[in-house]
């Protein structure tokens, strides 16, 4: 697979201003036709998918509109326009009960069916007072 900056320069002296949706200007690299931010070189008004989540919205079907590049171009995520987001959905009733529901199945013991604090391991299906009792079975 191909870096996906091929060919791309991100020195510092290799930076153009680049023209935003804004009519304002900041300093990165145009890859055809992409613009491309160095971290915390980005412009205000765009976000990451991450960030975007944190605000409890979503990019809401809009392309991303630039990169954002760290570790000298190894690293990279998507920006997305904040006056093109949308909200994020809310979970309805029957959603949330669903999940409860779920997390219970994955914190309930296979063995001694009891409910536990956390979630027990898939790789056995046993809480781990039934892991270690099946280990020392003279213990008690």
């Amino acid at each position: 697979m191909a870096a996906p900056l091929d060919g791309l320069s991100l020195h510092p002296a290799r930076s153009v201003w680049i023209e935003l949706w804004n009519g304002k200007y900041a300093l990165g690299w145009d890859d055809h036709g992409m613009p491309v931010f160095k971290f915390r070189w980005a412009p205000g008004g765009l976000a990451t998918r991450r960030q975007l989540r944190a605000m409890h919205m979503c990019p809401g079907g809009h392309e991303p509109y630039a990169r954002l590049v760290w570790r000298k171009g190894k690293r990279w995520a998507w920006l997305y326009r904040l006056d093109l987001a949308k909200p994020s959905r809310t979970a309805s009733p029957a959603q949330l009960n669903a999940l409860d529901r779920a997390m219970r199945a994955r914190r309930t013991c296979g063995q001694c069916h009891q409910e536990q604090t956390y979630c027990i391991p898939t790789s056995d299906g046993r809480c781990l007072d039934c892991i270690d009792a099946a280990s020392y079975p003279y213990a008690a």
